[in-house]
């Protein structure tokens, strides 16, 4: 006799269950947030887990046309490491971001681990319309406490490029500039960037 075979009931919807394999929030540790398999973009502070929205073709245009630019001035004179997100960060102990856009310089690479790089020398950040506080205030205090000398603001809705390099715990503006301007930078001298440039690769889709 042919055994009988049972299945059971299917529900669609959410695995709630996945839910109770993880801390509630606020009480994640860094070991539990660095074992978090994924793809998305998530980020970590003080016991929480932050899950970013994916960026949009243009932000990745943008990300994607500053990286060529500094990885080819960074590696044709062996200065440093430089990558993207995403790519831990560890600002401090429980802190955790995940810039658009790191770099660390050569006497540094101590620094850079398998699963995540402790602080930086320099980082980017493409302002995302959906929270431009999270990259104009909250992250620039974050990153000057974590002592990363020098941050940019890129930010497409405004066509701006803000240069902030670190004095004592706090930013000062290096250069502010709109259309026509040019950005540099203070930590890799010589490295320049078009506002105009950055503000149009977000703009080429094909």
């Amino acid at each position: 006799m042919r055994p009988k075979t049972f299945s059971l009931p299917q529900e669609s919807g959410p695995a709630w269950e996945i839910a109770t394999l993880f801390p509630n929030q606020g009480q994640w540790g860094e070991g539990d947030y660095l074992r978090l398999g994924t793809n998305h973009l998530v980020e970590f502070s003080d016991g929480f887990v932050e899950i970013l929205p994916l960026p949009t073709t243009s932000h990745q245009l943008v990300v994607q046309f500053l990286h060529n630019l500094l990885y080819a001035f960074v590696t044709g004179k062996g200065l440093g490491s430089v990558l993207f997100a995403p790519l831990k960060v560890r600002l401090r102990e429980g802190k955790y971001r995940e810039p658009d856009i790191v770099f660390m310089l050569s006497e540094h690479s101590h620094r850079i681990g398998e699963d995540y790089w402790e602080s930086a020398d320099l980082v980017m950040e493409i302002v995302s319309e959906d929270d431009p506080d999270r990259d104009l205030v909250v992250k620039r205090g974050e990153y000057a406490e974590a002592g990363i000398g020098e941050y940019w603001i890129v930010d497409p809705r405004i066509e701006r490029i803000t240069v902030l390099t670190l004095e004592g715990r706090e930013y000062r503006i290096l250069g502010d500039h709109g259309r026509g301007g040019r950005a540099a930078s203070a930590t890799l001298r010589g490295f320049e960037v078009e506002v105009d440039a950055a503000i149009a690769a977000g703009k080429k889709k094909g």
